[in-house]
This record gives structure tokens, sequence and C-alpha cells, in this order.
């Protein structure tokens, strides 16, 4: 079951492109390192952020083939 404190912070991250979503990880882990337990649920978070870097990393669009050039 998710929990009901992170499930919709990481639903609106899930939205996020790749960059964005790559410095929010990064920033929230880094403030993690620096000092532990400021951010409440920092962990979890982290968890589902790497979750969700992951998932946006392997969904690359496809460029569609290339036109032949006119006659």
């Amino acid at each position: 079951m998710p929990n009901p404190l992170t499930a919709p912070l990481l639903a609106f991250l899930g939205r996020l492109s790749f960059p964005r979503l790559f410095v929010v990880t990064a920033a929230l882990f880094l403030i993690d390192l620096v000092v532990p337990d400021l951010v409440p649920l920092a962990d979890e978070l982290l968890l589902g952020l790497g979750t969700l870097l992951l998932a946006s990393w392997k969904k690359r669009k496809d460029t569609p083939p290339l036109a032949p050039p006119p006659r």
C-alpha cells in the first residue's frame, strides 16, 4: 500500500522531465547526506525518486524514421 504522505509528492515528481527529476533527487540526497534526518521521510522519498529516475531514463521517446528526400 502506498504511503499516504509520500504518494502525492511522488506522483507530482513523476511528471517532471529527466533533468529536473535528477536535480531534485541529487539535491535531496546531498541535503540528507550533509544533515541526516533534516527532511522527514527522506529515505523513502529518495527510494521513490530513484525509481522514478530509472523509469524516466528508460522511457526515451523513439524518433520517427527519416523520410526519404523528395525527388
